[in-house]
């Protein structure tokens, strides 16, 4: 998946739970937030809280697929609130899809 494809799928899904996302869909999707939530707050802190905003529904729906991806329950995001432990979520997001069909669904086409 291209950084285009990845950025239309999340906005396209962007309160879809259920299912599952590639390793390339979330994190295209991550530095496309990343660059204009950079570029964002060099123009105006208004700016920035916009795509926040914009950005904080998918952010989470990718982020619940990606775990569906390897096994995990979204609800496992909610580790991230706790400062250090949610350092778990990036080992979480960054390790492979699992190859067979899963309770949440078919593997994601990469």
């Amino acid at each position: 998946m291209n950084f285009q494809q990845a950025v239309a799928t999340c906005f396209a899904k962007y309160v879809d739970f259920s299912g599952r996302a590639s390793r390339s869909e979330y994190w295209w999707f991550f530095l496309a937030y990343l660059v204009l939530a950079i570029v964002g707050s060099f123009i105006h802190q208004y700016v920035y809280f916009i795509v926040v905003l914009a950005f904080i529904l998918p952010m989470l729906a990718a982020g619940a697929r990606r775990l569906h991806d390897i096994g995990k329950s979204g609800w496992w995001l909610l580790i991230g609130i706790i400062p250090l432990v949610g350092l778990v979520l990036l080992y979480f997001t960054v390790q492979p899809s699992s190859p067979e069909s899963n309770e949440y669904g078919p593997p994601p086409v990469a």
